[in-house]
């Protein structure tokens, strides 16, 4: 195990409990961990040299989730009792908007194998854009989207595909397919 997607519980939107394994028997995978709630081993973390910088607020969890099961560990769900986050009451959505969108397409660009990756690319753009269609954030995640196309196409970060067995793998953890 790499890396225990912790329970917890977002107190200012609902009570339900967030990363739990389904049953506290076993060990569930998981493909992703949200940032307030994890915990990784440090050795793990250093080989593979961490987040990556580029990913800077949104989806640097995932990305980091793909990468360790390449290596042959995985994120399993915690079992403990939540933790209670409190978000912050100042919380920038158009940051969030613009990073999300921008890292949804570069999560695909790092990590995604020929020759899935344009598909990817295709439906990880559309899905990007449509997400919750409120036309005020719209324009945001569009510059999101444009940025990540112009940082691919020009060189700015280095493609580093898993194998075409990791991906599939790490698509049957998100859809929730059993695992042995």
């Amino acid at each position: 195990m790499g890396a225990v997607a912790i329970p917890f519980v977002n107190v200012n939107q609902s009570p339900a409990v967030l990363q739990r394994a389904p049953k506290s028997d076993g060990i569930y995978a998981t493909h992703n961990f949200i940032g307030t709630a994890h915990a990784l081993r440090r050795d793990l973390f250093l080989r593979l040299e961490g987040y990556r910088e580029m990913l800077v607020h949104q989806h640097e969890e995932e990305d980091y989730c793909i990468r360790l099961l390449g290596t042959g560990y995985i994120t399993r769900c915690g079992n403990a009792d939540p933790i209670h986050h409190f978000e912050s009451p100042r919380r920038n959505w158009q940051r969030m908007d613009y990073y999300g969108s921008r890292n949804n397409v570069l999560y695909a660009w790092h990590n995604v194998p020929l020759p899935y990756l344009i598909a990817h690319l295709g439906v990880t753009t559309a899905k990007t854009l449509v997400y919750q269609l409120d036309p005020n954030r719209l324009w945001t995640r569009m510059c999101g989207v444009a940025a990540a196309y112009g940082m691919a196409c020009t060189g700015r970060c280095d493609r580093q595909p898993v194998t075409k067995a990791v991906y599939q793998l790490i698509r049957d953890i998100k859809r929730g397919v059993p695992c042995l």
